[in-house]
């Protein structure tokens, strides 16, 4: 195979991936350092002997993301305060046409949904990953883990039963949910607290992740009283404190989310959860390390 065609041959597969790669980190750099590794074992292949290249590739990354991913747990073990994936910006809409298939490709790449993620192990990470997000047949996912079909059902049951559990238990309307940022944007600014809390469920929770190198919560702070306070409390401080604050609305991990800048820094990404007109779960990263991909 000409080495221009190898090269268009992967870059035709670079998104999907990706996509498989983060869905089973839940970190940019990791991802993309293994489809640099996956392209890099493309490039030294017989290609003459792959008969579908899509297949090959995800097998290759899927087996590369594995073994990263039992490397990286031993590391969020000691990790400091709540994880949280990292925010990957997502753009959808443009790159896939079916609502429906991108209804399921926005869910599975949800920060509540990757955190459950968290709680698998890396071959049912895996076959959640390949069955529930990219719809690949069981048979082509026993191949890719070199396991039996009928374990690869076993396992996909069993991800798929821990997943449904651990999910929140509504459905987002995007449109419902940009109005209550933009709401919850413009209390926090204007320092209205009451404001705030009138836009928070009861039993709202507040997941933040600055990994011990920023200001967020050591737990996931539950009530619309803490979490409020803290969120006008924190409002203040930054608004006191930087000469210069910007607020973007992105797309990022199929949802619109804000992210912040001050003083020409990232500082941090606001994901909002809601349901039935109140904010539902609030996700903040500001650990510095996982804003870096969001700045060109």
């Amino acid at each position: 195979m000409a080495t221009d065609t190898m090269t268009d041959v992967f870059e035709e597969h670079r998104s999907v991936l990706m996509g498989v790669a983060y869905r089973m980190l839940g970190r940019v750099a990791d991802a993309e350092d293994v489809v640099q590794e996956a392209w890099l074992r493309w490039s030294e292949s017989d290609h003459e002997q792959v008969r579908e290249p899509r297949a090959f590739l995800v097998r290759v990354t899927t087996r590369l993301a594995i073994d990263r991913l039992r490397h990286l747990q031993s590391r969020r073990e000691a990790y400091v305060g709540p994880w949280l994936p990292e925010p990957y910006v997502t753009d959808l809409g443009s790159s896939v046409p079916d609502t429906a298939e991108r209804a399921v490709l926005a869910d599975s790449v949800s920060l509540a949904v990757l955190v459950v993620l968290e709680s698998l192990s890396p071959l049912e990470r895996a076959v959640f990953v390949l069955r529930e997000a990219f719809g690949f047949p069981f048979a082509e996912i026993a191949v890719t883990l070199d396991r039996s079909e009928a374990a690869v059902r076993q396992l996909a049951g069993r991800a798929r039963k821990h997943v449904d559990e651990g999910r929140p238990r509504y459905k987002v309307d995007p449109a419902e949910r940009r109005d209550l940022t933009e709401r919850f944007l413009a209390a926090a600014t204007e320092g209205d607290l009451d404001g705030l809390m009138s836009l928070l469920a009861p039993d709202v929770r507040l997941v933040g992740d600055a990994g011990g190198k920023s200001k967020a919560p050591l737990r996931v702070l539950e009530s619309a009283d803490k979490v409020g306070r803290f969120l006008h409390s924190t409002a203040g401080k930054v608004a006191a404190e930087a000469r210069e604050l910007e607020v973007r609305f992105i797309q990022a991990n199929g949802a619109e989310c804000l992210f912040i800048l001050v003083d020409g820094r990232p500082d941090s990404v606001f994901r909002l959860d809601v349901a039935d007109g109140l904010i539902q779960d609030v996700y903040i990263v500001r650990n510095p390390d996982k804003l870096v991909s969001l700045v060109p």
